[in-house]
């Protein structure tokens, strides 16, 4: 008891003072947030806690419900087809130059799928820090959903095959995801009927003067709901999450203060316990093991190399710094790269070190990520500013 009493208020202080750490240190605040859950978790202060890895959990949640929020579907969905086909090269090239780099190099299967792996759950922690008006950031929250979506369905086919092996039982999961995918593309054209047809619907579900934080309430209720239906189809509860807040984003435009007020929430609370959680689960002193610094940074120069490789498909809508932007902002897969660092362990497919080498790499990817993109984007403002003025 009296351990957990120490547990929150070391959390607390932490929430408080990881801004003005991040100031001084000069890095981002989720990076700030890892590295300090690492320290304290190696220094013995935060400790092993499920209800600490509880609420982390759902922090991760959040941070997908949060980046559903920032996706503007309506306009996703009118994007010129030109760039829909460019992002699904930009997939299908990820996952080739992953397969033909990592072959060549004789790297381990679980090596060669964390490679591609996309995740835009941080988008929404950089659209808030540079708006998502930045067009680098708004094509990658474009194809950077595809890719999600693409990561969600390779990751779903290892824990599966992991689980029941490349059978019938595989299949089945493989056919109950691509079956919810459809019913929920069936379930959005049938509300955008019914919000068509009778749109006062939409006031009524979350009035201009609301005075019982009814958009709040809701908001809560499809994230949870979601969550649940997810935990019954035995599929990936981010995927769930993130789709609720995209239906939030499509229906309820007209609530332009609710994506501030559920952020606001999220960034301050539920978001920083995830992003220490994530650094307390690695302990420094791994890094003396001959080979785990080594494998990080092989993994992510790769993943950084295919990515901004993949982007230059993208060089008719954005120049070259904003490519490597947006090569930046989708090269942070965190609780992706972590499963399946998690599955290959635990199928022995990979060894301690390799798991430790993952681990880390999924932490030195935010770290030189958020960094990068820090440099980068003032840049990028500076040069937009001066081209601007002449």
């Amino acid at each position: 008891m009296t351990s957990d009493i120490y547990l929150i208020i070391t959390l607390a202080l932490v929430l408080w003072l990881s801004p003005f750490i991040a100031r001084v240190a000069r890095i981002p605040i989720p990076a700030a947030e890892i590295l300090i859950g690492s320290i304290l978790a190696t220094i013995g202060i935060i400790h092993k806690n499920h209800y600490f890895e509880l609420v982390a959990e759902v922090g991760f949640l959040y941070l997908m419900f949060l980046a559903g929020l920032e996706v503007n579907l309506d306009k996703i969905l009118k994007s010129p087809l030109s760039l829909i086909k460019r992002g699904l090269l930009f997939v299908a090239l990820l996952g080739i130059l992953s397969a033909v780099i990592g072959t060549a190099l004789g790297l381990n299967i679980i090596f060669i799928i964390s490679l591609p792996l996309i995740s835009i759950g941080l988008l929404a922690s950089l659209s808030k820090t540079y708006g998502k008006e930045s067009k680098w950031l708004e094509l990658a929250f474009t194809v950077g959903v595809m890719g999600e979506v693409a990561s969600i369905i390779a990751l779903t086919v290892l824990d599966a095959a992991s689980e029941v092996g490349f059978g019938l039982d595989l299949a089945k999961k493989l056919s109950i995801l691509f079956a919810f995918i459809l019913l929920i593309i069936a379930l959005y054209k049938a509300l955008d009927l019914l919000f068509w047809w009778a749109p006062e619907l939409k006031d009524k579900l979350m009035p201009h003067n609301d005075t019982e934080d009814q958009d709040i309430r809701l908001s809560m209720a499809l994230f949870f709901l979601f969550i649940v239906v997810m935990i019954a189809l035995h599929l990936e509860l981010a995927l769930g999450t993130f789709i609720a807040g995209v239906a939030i984003s499509a229906f309820f435009q007209h609530k332009h203060e609710l994506e501030e007020d559920l952020g606001s929430f999220g960034f301050g609370f539920l978001v920083p316990l995830f992003f220490i959680h994530v650094g307390s689960t690695f302990d420094l002193t791994a890094v003396k093991l001959p080979g785990v610094v080594s494998g990080a940074l092989i993994i992510v120069g790769l993943s950084l190399l295919i990515k901004i490789i993949a982007t230059f498909v993208l060089k008719k809508y954005l120049n070259t710094i904003e490519i490597i932007l947006t090569a930046l902002s989708l090269s942070m897969p965190l609780t992706l790269l972590v499963a399946v660092a998690t599955i290959g362990y635990h199928t022995k497919y990979i060894t301690l070190i390799d798991y430790y080498s993952l681990i880390l790499a999924a932490i030195l990817e935010i770290l030189i990520g958020m960094s990068a993109i820090r440099v980068l984007a003032r840049k990028a403002t500076a040069a937009h500013k001066e081209s601007v003025t002449h």
